[in-house]
């Protein structure tokens, strides 16, 4: 069984904002809610909590996706990215600044393509963007 899941993308502001809108979608019958982090994503479309839970496969349709990945740019990046540095007890700072360098540098991986990375690792989940 199938099911479709609409994610609006103009509510996606920031990173905090884009997990808010998955509770809101996933979580809501659940006594817990998804952290802020790409492991709690990769956590969920693997494990299949929440509103996932009993469906085989589920299609993400992200409306206003270019809202959102500009909102997911280099910017908002950098700033996890930075936060990231300033926790050296928790983080690899050496590979931190890297990933900061290259995003400066190069453009990316900004936090919207590493979304769509965890998505791509999925098949249980497909992301559509619109």
């Amino acid at each position: 069984m199938t099911t479709v899941f609409t994610l609006d993308g103009r509510a996606v502001v920031d990173i905090a904002s884009f997990y808010a809108q998955l509770n809101q979608l996933f979580m809501q019958q659940e006594t817990w809610q998804l952290g802020n982090s790409l492991d709690a994503l990769d956590d969920l479309l693997h494990a299949g909590h929440g509103a996932l839970a009993g469906f085989d496969h589920a299609i993400l349709l992200w409306q206003h996706s270019a809202a959102s990945a500009q909102a997911l740019g280099v910017e908002a990046t950098a700033q996890w990215l930075r936060a990231k540095l300033a926790q050296p007890e928790v983080f690899n700072t050496e590979n931190i600044q890297r990933q900061l360098q290259t995003l400066l540098e190069q453009g990316g991986p900004t936090y919207f393509e590493r979304i769509v990375q965890v998505f791509a690792d999925h098949t249980r989940v497909t992301l559509q963007l619109a």
